[in-house]
């Protein structure tokens, strides 16, 4: 990972019937030699409404709700301690979740946070303030957003990078991005490929926009060039960590849809990426390349933030 990971938080949902989460967290522990913290953030708004309970009633409630929790906590880390990893509990009452989450991973000093992740529907992208998505902008450690499926033999990582930043991060990040994708394969035995696509369609539009006069573009020289360029800049940064050139891929179009179609045509098991926290505002403008293929990428996602990102 980006630097050496001792300390492996997973979020567990006491009301799940699975935690995939918890089986990935327990691999990854187990690969790096790291501790593993499994952690409830819990909270009940009507045991919370003094319209229901006073005081005393509430407080004893809470505290039935942890203990049991806590009890659940501690029958699946007794196959986890036998099986010789450094397991811990916690359960925090605290709302809303990833603020819980977020403040877990502060106090705890976590490494990386790992934590089931679920189809959002449009619904719940275009109006709610979702865990994940809240997550993803403001969660300074690492965070792994698992899918419920079975890692491969050998597990196919796929780091995706942007050298020239057109997506307006910072320069950094992409080596952070690749540190902690070939920490993931080594911890693993996994195999690693770095991905960048390039889209040639803005540079096209604002060109056209800006003639006064129809004029024939170029267009297979102009695209021959950017792909020339690109190439160049990512075999740059992957040169720099001793990935070969036979594991490096660049693609003309859309980044979002040609990941996603990548690592289906690549059977990946994990994708590592990065994610900028913007305003609400840039978010608006900008989005976010990570939110949008949560739902669309069949595997699971590792989002890596920039050195020094802030927590919520």
């Amino acid at each position: 990972m980006t630097a050496k990971v001792r300390h492996v938080l997973v979020v567990i949902d006491p009301t799940a019937t699975s935690a995939p989460a918890l089986e990935r967290a327990a691999w990854l522990a187990k690969g790096l030699g790291a501790r593993l913290e499994l952690f409830v953030c819990d909270y009940d708004p009507n045991v919370a409404d003094s319209r229901i309970f006073d005081t005393d009633a509430a407080s004893q409630a809470r505290d039935h709700l942890l203990d049991t929790e806590r009890r659940t906590l501690e029958s699946l880390a007794k196959p986890l301690t036998a099986s010789g990893l450094d397991v811990a509990l916690d359960v925090r009452w605290d709302y809303p979740l990833y603020e819980g989450i977020v403040r877990k991973a502060a106090d705890s000093r976590a490494d990386i946070v790992v934590k089931d992740t679920h189809y959002h529907s449009v619904l719940k992208r275009s109006i709610f303030s979702n865990t994940d998505w809240s997550l993803i902008r403001h969660c300074p450690a690492e965070l792994w957003l698992v899918k419920p499926h079975p890692i491969g033999t050998p597990p196919r990582i796929v780091a995706a990078v942007d050298p020239l930043h057109e997506r307006d991060k910072p320069a950094e990040l992409d080596h952070r991005i690749l540190r902690a994708a070939i920490g993931l394969r080594d911890a693993v035995g996994g195999e690693l490929d770095v991905f960048h696509a390039f889209d040639i369609a803005p540079l096209l539009a604002a060109s056209s926009d800006s003639m006064t006069m129809p004029i024939a573009l170029p267009v297979r020289e102009l695209t021959d060039a950017l792909q020339k360029e690109h190439r160049e800049a990512v075999l740059e940064l992957t040169d720099a960590h001793g990935i070969g050139h036979d594991r490096v891929h660049v693609h003309q179009g859309g980044t979002r849809q040609l990941l996603v179609s990548f690592t289906e045509q690549l059977h990946a098991d994990i994708v590592v990426m990065g994610a900028v926290s913007r305003s609400g505002l840039q978010r608006l403008f900008l989005g976010s390349t990570a939110e949008d293929v949560l739902d669309k990428l069949g595997c699971d996602l590792v989002i890596v933030k920039p050195a020094g990102a802030p927590a919520a």
